[in-house]
């Protein structure tokens, strides 16, 4: 295993900012004694094949090559320990999933960097950091379909860190312009997306009935009848949320007719 103070870091991100950023906290931090670049997939396979590196840094999307199809060129045996840098919850989960050593949603804080970079450097000293490789398969065998399911729960970031959220118990999302406030359980969650990018993660079960909100059925206990064929809906803790005449079609697709 590698000494924690004098590694060989690769870090791959397709854009120049994001990349210059890490690599200078890289270099602050005293643990590098060598950083690669690389700007897409494909020089990110080329340098881990070339020079073996003991960490990396992997943002998910690029370009040429996605970080899910470097696991894949590379081999789950043969892929350094891993470090996942992320714009989407969704990955940043299936991080976890996979067994990555840690993920960096962006933007991310010096605070969280540091975290992860202290995690990182703890496990590899640990010989059971090769069970990264098997861990990886699963994600391999996921992504091989083009579409998923909703993954079952979403991460949503707080002052203090990540809270993992189920979906099956958000009962509404507000738009609020680049967040959404999430219901949950009474409480609300403000969460960094659009409402139509949260549309597309949460599943069937999910209908949006006005511009701004998107209702879970499951949680809808009551509607009343207002004026111009619109209806209040009740939730199940107790929230209100105002379906509007244009998104009736769809509510009554989901529960049959209304009046």
């Amino acid at each position: 295993m590698p000494s924690p103070d004098r590694l060989t870091l690769l870090v791959a991100d397709d854009e120049a900012p994001a990349r210059r950023h890490l690599v200078e906290r890289l270099q602050e931090s005293g643990c590098a004694e060598r950083i690669l670049e690389a700007g897409d997939g494909r020089e990110a396979v080329a340098a881990i094949r070339a020079h073996a590196p003991d960490l990396v840094f992997l943002d998910v999307q690029m370009p040429e090559l996605t970080g899910i199809d470097v696991l894949r060129e590379i081999g789950p045996d043969r892929m350094p320990p891993t470090v996942f840098v992320t714009a989407y919850d969704r990955h940043a989960i299936h991080a976890f999933e996979a067994g990555a050593l840690d993920y960096l949603l962006k933007p991310f804080s010096d605070e969280r960097f540091e975290i992860a970079l202290a995690r990182a450097r703890r496990r590899l000293e640990d010989a059971e950091l090769r069970r990264f490789g098997q861990e990886a398969l699963r994600l391999l065998a996921r992504s091989n379909a083009r579409a998923e399911p909703a993954p079952g729960r979403l991460l949503v970031r707080t002052g203090t860190g990540t809270q993992v959220v189920p979906i099956d118990e958000i009962d509404a999302a507000v738009g609020a312009g680049v967040y959404v406030a999430l219901r949950v359980r009474g409480r609300e969650l403000l969460h960094r997306a659009s409402l139509s990018d949260l549309g597309s993660q949460l599943g069937e079960r999910f209908v949006r009935v006005h511009r701004s909100t998107i209702v879970n059925l499951d949680a809808i206990v009551r509607f009343d009848a207002l004026s111009h064929g619109e209806f209040e809906l009740t939730l199940r803790h107790g929230e209100r949320v105002r379906a509007s005449r244009t998104y009736r079609a769809a509510l009554e697709r989901a529960l049959g007719p209304l009046s």
